[in-house]
């Protein structure tokens, strides 16, 4: 029998672990990707089957491996539900900069469970994969997304554009960025990572 270990740690926070995403992950990421969420993400379409997920999932988990990706399930501690996704993975061409993407499926918005997150996995980010800066792309009306990004202290570097392969075109975003040594000092980098 063949073990599929993880090529990374899981993250505990006080109510969720954040873990490497699993083949066994397929089914309940493809359910969670709505209409709603999918627009707001680059490359995350809809319909979005499991063997898309899977496909993915195999992808993500060799780019782990090589430590250019951290690709997290976002799973309730309380009873193990898949919540979303997070993930920081080195930026095309760019070794030094990380681009961090997340969401929650819609029945998981709204409940603090992403703030809660993401300042564990830049915590992740910056140890484990050792960049100098961590990037996000959000769109302009994405209050929840841009709260987030403004939650871990990254600053606003001005309006883009960005590649969604889900759409198949370039869109308008505002880039936002943390440098690591802005990191290592704001007000959730000591944070205790263990719930």
């Amino acid at each position: 029998m063949v073990v599929d270990k993880s090529p990374l740690p899981p993250v505990c926070t006080e109510r969720l672990w954040l873990r490497c995403a699993e083949p066994r992950d397929a089914e309940a990421l493809a359910a969670l990707m709505s209409e709603a969420v999918s627009r707001r993400l680059a490359s995350w379409p809809v319909p979005y089957t499991p063997l898309m997920a899977a496909d993915r999932i195999a992808g993500v988990r060799m780019a782990a491996t090589e430590r250019r990706s951290l690709p997290l399930v976002i799973e309730r501690r309380a009873d193990g539900e898949v919540l979303g996704w997070i993930s920081a993975s080195r930026a095309p061409g760019d070794h030094a900069t990380a681009l961090l993407t997340y969401w929650l499926g819609e029945a998981y918005q709204g409940q603090g469970y992403m703030r809660e997150a993401a300042p564990a996995v830049l915590r992740e980010a910056f140890a484990l994969m050792d960049v100098a800066r961590m990037r996000a792309a959000v769109q302009s009306d994405n209050a929840p997304s841009l709260a987030v990004a403004r939650f871990l202290g990254m600053d606003p570097i001005g309006p883009g554009r960005i590649w969604c392969p889900a759409r198949g075109r370039d869109e308008p975003c505002l880039w936002f960025e943390l440098p690591r040594e802005r990191a290592a000092i704001g007000r959730w980098a000591n944070a205790s990572a263990q719930g």
